[in-house]
């Protein structure tokens, strides 16, 4: 028997695509899960046991379970459309669940799940809100200190960052505006207009210097509480900086500038950042009320300054981008946005 060389097999070109894109391409309807577990500190949670209980799936298979990675990061893909619940459960841990309907192709963002310490040794159902989401970041970033001392608080390192209630965005202009740094802050610029005798009209002494000091605090009050709390509240807009911290540096460098003009909604939307531009134009107008008559803007320069401030926005988002978090001690260690 002549035995007859076996042909050897010639492999076709490899799939590129994940099996996630491979499973969609057979069904497009299949849809994902993504989140991120934190602790009530904020800081990322590694380890937590997530179960996914899906309509699609069949009644007598078990729920897809994974744990959370080293950025406290889950995914479910090729999740059939229709209702959902997720449990969140760890030792020591209440059990979190939050549910929900997947459209078919979705790619559901389940947001920040905040793990709570269990108050007793029986299993509980908790399911955080948005809101409630948001106060504990909040309360994180509100502890925000460059360099430990110069408050840093509207900028969030949270990917996808639930956002603020209109209540927490008035909270945050008003404890931004009377921290005793920016306290501080306002009455050594005075200081500095007091020895140069910038704004003439107010006099010198101690009658000149406080004139000048209420000023600046009313340029700084007045902006902030319009720009960061009443127009985001009436526009539905976010005035916090959303840190990007990965892609190339070009990338970073785009975003950080577009960001002086555009914002996040509340809706999760990029749009353009009214709230800053016409904050800035109102606070000025409203600095005319009290400057010395000969130091008033007039609309033609109140407008050239609201330019100025946008270019200076721009500078300061590129700050934050690249150097402040640096200077930040205590940051949490927060998976980056996706670029």
């Amino acid at each position: 028997m002549v035995a007859h060389a076996q042909q050897p097999v010639i492999p076709g070109p490899p799939d590129a695509s994940p099996p996630a894109a491979q499973a969609r391409a057979i069904d497009p309807s299949l849809a994902s899960i993504h989140g991120v577990v934190v602790d009530k500190d904020g800081t990322v949670y590694e380890g937590a046991h997530v179960a996914l209980n899906a309509a699609g799936n069949a009644a007598s298979a078990p729920a897809p379970t994974t744990a959370t990675d080293s950025n406290g990061q889950f995914n479910f893909p090729d999740v059939p459309p229709g209702a959902f619940t997720l449990t969140f459960t760890s030792k020591g841990f209440a059990t979190q669940k939050i549910g929900g309907t997947l459209h078919p192709g979705e790619n559901f963002d389940a947001k920040s799940i905040v793990m709570v310490m269990s108050a007793a040794t029986s299993e509980v159902d908790v399911t955080a809100t948005s809101t409630e989401i948001a106060t504990e970041e909040l309360k994180l970033e509100e502890t925000q200190r460059v360099l430990g001392v110069i408050p840093n608080f509207y900028v969030t390192y949270v990917p996808n960052a639930p956002p603020l209630t209109a209540k927490q965005k008035y909270n945050l202009a008003l404890k931004s505006s009377i921290d005793p740094v920016a306290l501080l802050a306002v009455g050594f610029f005075a200081g500095i207009e007091q020895a140069n005798n910038s704004f003439s009209g107010y006099g010198q002494g101690a009658q000149g210097y406080a004139k000048r000091y209420g000023a600046g605090f009313a340029d700084s009050f007045i902006g902030t509480m319009i720009g960061g709390a009443i127009l985001p509240a009436w526009w539905k807009q976010d005035p916090r900086y959303f840190y990007k911290g990965t892609g190339t540096k070009r990338s970073r460098v785009l975003y950080a500038v577009a960001t002086a003009v555009v914002c996040k909604g509340d809706n999760g939307h990029w749009q353009p950042n009214y709230s800053a531009i016409v904050g800035g134009l109102a606070a000025g107008g409203i600095s005319n009320l009290y400057y010395p008559a000969s130091n008033r803007n007039g609309a033609a320069l109140t407008f050239e300054n609201a330019l100025v401030d946008t270019g200076l926005g721009a500078v300061g988002n590129l700050f934050q981008e690249f150097v402040v978090r640096k200077l930040t001690p205590k940051v949490p260690n927060y998976s980056p946005a996706k670029p």
